[in-house]
């Protein structure tokens, strides 16, 4: 699958503004530094040029600006080289994409090996929605809910989440009925022994009467 079959031309708008291809989809610190550096250079260079010109020589102003401008078109540059990798990982990445062997694996119920796989997968794209809605439903099968509780958490408060809302939202429930379930469960055990212990008590009474 070519590196930009996902990319549209709204994706590239971002490059446009130098730190902001990394804020915006990935919400990495570096870029907002960057962008606010980059900000900040940009309303210095115009009060400099039109509201306090006498501040510095004309041709100073001027190679400031060409400077600038220069900077301004090689951030942007490499912004539109790394998008594709800032925005899909795994089809850029020369490490083999496991998710397919992932898939495979669970529905052969292979925990472990669907597990390993995954592990892989979020190892080049921590933020996959598909990987992490099925590495919770491997560790719901493998009676860790409130870790499967967690992955959705955090997978819910990604603004990629929101594209992925129903089935987040499904895999939340079915967590939500397990967690119940188990809670059940040991309220049965708990009432089962209580039951033994109370006969195994009148049984005591009996014998000593």
């Amino acid at each position: 699958m070519p590196a930009n079959e996902s990319l549209l031309p709204r994706h590239y708008l971002t490059c446009l503004w130098p730190g902001m291809t990394e804020l915006w989809w990935r919400g990495r610190l570096s870029g907002l530094a960057a962008a606010i550096v980059f900000a900040a250079a940009l309303n210095l260079l115009l009060v400099m040029r039109f509201m306090y010109p006498e501040w510095l020589s004309a041709i100073l102003v001027r190679m400031a600006c060409w400077i600038g401008v220069a900077a301004w078109a090689f951030y942007v540059i490499r912004s539109f080289r790394e998008l594709p990798e800032i925005l899909t990982p795994r089809v850029v990445s020369e490490e083999p994409d496991r998710f397919e062997d992932a898939q495979h694996a669970y529905l052969m119920c292979e925990w472990e090996i669907a597990e390993k796989c995954l592990m892989q997968v979020l190892a080049i794209e921590p933020r996959d929605p598909p990987a992490l809605l099925l590495l919770s439903g491997v560790y719901r099968h493998t009676d860790r809910a409130e870790s499967a509780k967690l992955v959705v958490t955090e997978l819910s408060r990604l603004e990629i989440g929101d594209t992925w809302a129903l089935e987040i939202d499904a895999e939340a429930a079915r967590i939500e009925r397990d967690i119940g379930a188990e809670e059940e469960a040991v309220e049965e055990d708990n009432e089962s022994d209580s039951d033994e212990d109370k006969i195994a008590d009148d049984a005591a009474d009996l014998t000593a009467a």
